[in-house]
């Protein structure tokens, strides 16, 4: 079997790397395409913290090959859109819908993998850049058969993070303004989403200029290029005083702070960027007492059982683009050119096509 194996320092395409077979309520899903995100390119910079050798990869879609013992669903053959959250099912979080704050769902590693005999950790609860993965059944969400692959892959990370901060955890009602600092694959998941939620204006943030059509494409009303004026200013003035939300899909002091100060009174800003470990806020007290708040958001407060086949009908309907969020595809080989692109921000998201 194929994967993509980073060692501490480098990805590296390797054949020859063996899978354990799924044991009782897991099920073994052959990887189609899986897209490339952030905080997988944040593991390679060292920004996020994980042990090596790793196979990353967690936004992905496939077929199911081979279910464990006591797996009724899904069955062999289905395709499936794959999440990260390899929840327990039984505590208070999962029984009461708050699968995201299942303690079993986080901070796990495991060594599913293994190549020349040295064990392989997985990432995310899934490893999707290898031809083959295993993962609790629950993970494994069925999709209709007619929906590509390499398009539905991008639910499982991009779309329920950005799509589900607005509507899950901000809640964004009918009227309201929104900032969305950022405008990459979670971004405009969020600017989308809250053009679905009815938002009045929806204000994009970037820094690379060539995002404003795309912004635009989603749904923003307005584009600022950030780094160039007062982009707080620019925000009060847009909305008469200040946003509703304001969602930061980049991370880090400087970012965060500026986006509290474009906030209205009752205002809230929702932290979906990854910021380093040792990245500490500093936030004046006073910021709080016109009941503004800071949200942290987690996988976008998701339930992928029932969230995803929501998304899939807004994606019928043409209320919600999947398609135009796939900049460019790419075969394993490839891999090292993906990761340029990412990096240099020319992709909304790029997307490995692992088989057919």
């Amino acid at each position: 079997m194929r994967a993509i194996v980073f060692d501490g320092t480098e990805n590296t395409l390797v054949d020859g790397v063996t899978l354990r077979t799924p044991g009782p309520g897991e099920v073994r899903v052959r990887i189609v395409a899986s897209g490339l995100c952030q905080s997988d390119l944040s593991v390679v910079n060292g920004k996020i913290p994980f042990p090596v050798p790793v196979i990353l990869g967690h936004e992905g879609a496939g077929v199911v090959e081979e279910v464990g013992p006591g797996v009724t669903s899904p069955v062999v053959g289905d395709h499936v859109v794959l999440s990260t959250l390899a929840t327990c099912g039984q505590c208070a979080a999962c029984t009461s819908g708050r699968s995201t704050m299942c303690r079993e769902s986080f901070g796990k590693t495991a060594t599913p993998f293994e190549l020349d005999g040295t064990p392989i950790h997985n990432y995310a609860a899934l490893s999707t850049f290898s031809e083959k993965i295993v993962v609790k059944a629950g993970q494994a969400v069925p999709i209709s058969k007619d929906i590509s692959l390499a398009t539905a892959c991008l639910i499982g990370c991009a779309v329920l993070t950005g799509a589900g901060a607005v509507l899950n955890r901000a809640r964004v009602a009918p009227g309201d303004s929104v900032v969305v600092i950022g405008s990459g694959g979670i971004g405009l998941n969020v600017i989308q989403a809250a053009r679905v939620a009815g938002a009045a204006s929806i204000i994009a943030i970037d820094m690379n200029p060539d995002k404003e059509a795309k912004a635009a494409a989603f749904g923003a009303t307005h584009f600022i290029r950030a780094g160039q004026g007062d982009p707080v200013a620019a925000v009060r003035e847009i909305t008469g005083g200040g946003a509703h939300h304001v969602f930061d899909c980049v991370g880090g002091e400087a970012v965060t702070s500026q986006g509290m100060e474009m906030l209205d009174w009752g205002g809230q800003l929702i932290m979906l960027g990854v910021a380093g470990p040792e990245t500490t806020l500093s936030v004046p007290a006073t910021t709080f007492y016109m009941d503004r708040s800071v949200l942290g958001c987690r996988y976008g407060s998701s339930r992928p059982g029932a969230d995803i086949p929501k998304y899939l009908d807004l994606y019928r309907s043409g209320r919600l683009l999947l398609d135009e969020l796939v900049t460019k595809t790419y075969e394993m080989e490839e891999f090292s050119s993906m990761m340029d692109d990412a990096r240099s921000g020319k992709l909304d998201r790029g997307v490995l096509l692992m088989s057919s």
